[in-house]
């Protein structure tokens, strides 16, 4: 939301309304720093009244238990998540496509490792005993790759995104259940991708993660790789030729 849409926003909103958005605004934030200390786990709502300073009964006319509270915590940190790759794939020319892939890792992995407990809750275990609404969290969560497929999308319809041609591994063709996935995808979505390259995609978006959680969970260990922006680096320039693009 752009500033002006925030303040147009702020200013026809009641008194009271402004208030309640402000609580809410104030238990996500400690919700923040809770998580970053305790874990998802152990998120407690009453803990974080006894931060805001109000007896618990207060905090539960804002939120009305601990799943109430991870689902907005959800939500912000896929809406930050999101703007931040919005913000870094804006940079970059609308027809630079391999750029604006190499920028959308860049970003995933600048804000991951700036959030590790908040990328945890995203993309680590599951909270026991939580499950995330779907009508809350789906939009905000699928941002980041719904950007990545319009990246390729865009770039096939451009002649900028092709199967590689040298590839070590000749891929196996879709099978017939899986094309049918496929189908389904760019029906939905509005999409002229082949197969071939919607499954390139997939193993891009998934390998990309991928790479991300091995470095914020650390799974390389501690002293295996020194230079991790490189290494991530190259990283990008793999998937970027696995994704189709012919230069990074």
């Amino acid at each position: 939301m752009s500033d002006a849409a925030a303040n147009a926003e702020t200013a026809v909103r009641t008194p009271r309304e402004r208030a309640r958005a402000q609580t809410i605004a104030d238990i996500v934030r400690l919700g923040r720093d809770h998580l970053a200390t305790h874990g998802a786990a152990a998120l407690s709502l009453r803990a974080v009244a006894r931060d805001l300073g109000v007896v618990s009964s207060a905090v539960y006319r804002y939120v009305a238990n601990r799943d109430e509270l991870l689902t907005l915590l959800l939500v912000d940190a896929y809406n930050e998540l999101g703007d931040a790759v919005d913000a870094a794939v804006n940079a970059r020319p609308e027809r630079d496509f391999a750029g604006r892939f190499t920028a959308l890792g860049l970003a995933v992995r600048g804000w991951a490792l700036r959030e590790p407990a908040r990328y945890g809750l995203l993309f680590g275990s599951p909270v026991p005993g939580y499950q995330a609404p779907a009508s809350q969290t789906t939009a905000p969560g699928t941002r980041v790759i719904y950007r990545l497929v319009g990246i390729l999308d865009a770039a096939y319809r451009a002649g900028d995104l092709t199967p590689p041609a040298c590839a070590a591994v000749v891929p196996p063709p879709v099978p017939p259940a899986l094309a049918a996935d496929f189908e389904t995808i760019r029906a939905e979505l509005g999409l002229a991708v082949p197969d071939v390259l919607v499954a390139n995609g997939v193993l891009a978006w998934t390998s990309l993660f991928g790479a991300v959680s091995f470095e914020v969970f650390g799974q390389y260990g501690s002293e295996t790789f020194s230079a991790r922006d490189e290494l991530f680096e190259h990283h990008l320039a793999v998937l970027a030729g696995v994704a189709g693009f012919s230069s990074i």
